[in-house]
């Protein structure tokens, strides 16, 4: 058999990273359940397991898949992706300065905001849209940790990652990448000049809307990754052996669902772009998105261009909350990235802290028929 390290992504997820149950020779990982371990009559740990909070074997069996696609030093499994961001900024204090990209997941601008107000770092926020704003907001001063999404959450501007890695490392600061929609099977910041990678698994690594988790990757194995590492430890912001065991299944067959999903999504883009009831089609696979040559240049496009696109309306915010509550494939609720079509209008999710127009609903798209998937639109969208 070829060298584990040389197989391509597909093959290294179906795998499970190439482990498999050594007690039975089971191709599907046993769950342990065991919170600690015994030692030996040297007092010693003869597999080097403490206790459970930080050793059970599916963490690393899944941090081990993770860094090998991401292609970093280290990864490391939380409980939620908002758990493995607050490891990030639990390491800052109140000398440090954070440049966040205000197009962003609205959750973790709000947070980080608070997080500032608390901790007292000095926070700046950037607009991606304007040219040279991450280097206007920079200035000639020092900053400790620059924060991007891309493609950004829920407009999907893409933020030209190499770029931003430059301009981080410029002012002595690490630049961390919200990846979360891409995966590693489109996009690989740690290649593009990336110091983290952050993912919410729950949404397309897992792909099953049964799993709350977070994975954090360093392209460093470093004093600041293990103080990270140690938050993690400490906190207790960790993974059930069963929720780790599910991630671990639902990564098994993310290139499937995800070339599904991206296919679904472009076509379901392509239909609508010209449509009479739409006022603009957002999402980067389309030729006349302002990020398609952007996305083109940095993501392996072979897969797709994201599950992930939004429509905008011609009707207001009452007509868009009927339009999503009338569809019957896709389902009005919140989250992305599972096997099954959901559609939302993101301002009443936000709760009007954001600056999302009131005509925008987010479409997660699974991998259902993706006639019956456009079908869905159009019926919903003639009845409103």
């Amino acid at each position: 058999m070829a060298d584990h390290e040389q197989v391509t992504p597909p093959t290294w997820l179906a795998k499970a990273g190439f482990r498999h149950d050594v007690h039975t020779g089971g191709v599907t990982p046993p769950i342990p359940m065991s919170t600690t371990y015994i030692r030996d009559a040297e007092y010693e740990l003869p597999a080097d397991r403490l206790y459970g909070r930080d050793d059970n074997p599916l963490f690393e069996q899944a941090e081990d898949i993770l860094r090998n696609l991401e292609g970093g030093a280290d990864a490391a499994l939380f409980s939620s992706g908002l758990a493995a961001m607050s490891a990030v900024v639990a390491t800052l204090t109140s000398d440090d300065r954070v440049i966040l990209a205000r197009q962003c997941y609205f959750g973790v601008r709000n947070w980080v905001q608070r997080e500032a107000a608390r901790v007292g770092f000095r926070l700046d926020l950037f607009d991606v849209n304007e040219s040279g704003g991450l280097d206007t907001v920079i200035g000639q001063r020092p900053a400790t940790l620059v924060w991007i999404e891309s493609p950004a959450n829920p407009t999907w501007e893409v933020v030209d990652i190499e770029a931003a890695a430059n301009s981080a490392h410029a002012a002595g600061a690490r630049l961390i990448v919200d990846a979360t929609v891409t995966t590693p099977l489109i996009c690989k910041p740690i290649s593009l000049g990336a110091d983290y990678v952050i993912h919410s698994a729950t949404k397309f690594l897992n792909g099953h809307s049964d799993v709350i988790a977070g994975a954090l990757i360093s392209a460093e194995d470093d004093d600041i990754w293990h103080a990270i590492r140690q938050v993690r430890y400490h906190s207790g912001a960790i993974l059930g052996p069963f929720e780790a065991w599910l991630l671990i299944r639902g990564m098994r067959t993310l290139h499937v669902r995800l070339e599904r999903s991206c296919s679904n999504a472009m076509s379901i883009a392509r239909h609508f772009q010209d449509h009479a009831t739409i006022k603009a089609v957002l999402y980067p696979g389309l030729t006349s998105d302002p990020g398609h040559a952007l996305a083109t240049r940095q993501w392996n496009t072979a897969m797709g261009y994201t599950g992930m696109l939004s429509l905008r309306v011609k009707t207001d915010a009452a007509g868009a909350r009927r339009l999503a509550a009338a569809t019957r494939i896709f389902m009005p609720a919140t989250s992305l990235g599972g096997v099954e079509s959901l559609i939302e209008h993101r301002l009443t999710v936000e709760e009007g802290t954001s600056d999302v127009p009131e005509d925008l609903l987010r479409l997660s798209v699974g991998i259902e028929d993706v006639d019956e998937l456009i079908d869905d639109l159009e019926e919903a969208l003639g009845q409103v």
